[in-house]
């Protein structure tokens, strides 16, 4: 089997405030690009629409352009910048850094089926 798509035509979009996702979904693979523009936050843009304190996707991917800043529920913190490849667990919140746009690819899955989804939409 060989399954191939561009990113260049994502299955779907969710747009939230100062930001969007787009998704490809694959045999095997659920692929998200995201794209932060500076001043986003999450719990500012996307606690809103999911109803949690922090963000409950795991995610796994590099960054792809930008920095982002996140700090888990824990307090811990770290600073993602171009190239970047990271695993943040559930529990965080994120915002972009400076005035540069962030993009970054996320291969674990669960950005690409649930982020910035409502509950009621059964995320």
């Amino acid at each position: 089997m060989v399954e191939v798509k561009t990113i260049e035509k994502p299955d779907e979009r969710r747009d939230f405030p100062g930001g969007h996702i787009e998704a490809l979904h694959l045999t095997g693979l659920d692929f998200a690009v995201g794209t932060f523009e500076p001043g986003w936050r999450w719990r500012e843009s996307v606690r809103p629409i999911v109803g949690t304190d922090l963000c409950e996707v795991h995610h796994s991917g590099v960054v792809v352009q930008g920095r982002m800043r996140l700090r888990t529920a824990d307090g811990a913190e770290a600073e993602l910048g171009p190239g970047d490849v990271y695993v943040v667990a559930p529990g965080h919140d994120a915002w972009v850094v400076g005035d540069e746009q962030v993009v970054v690819y996320d291969v674990a899955g669960q950005m690409a089926l649930t982020y910035a989804k409502s509950s009621e939409a059964g995320a």
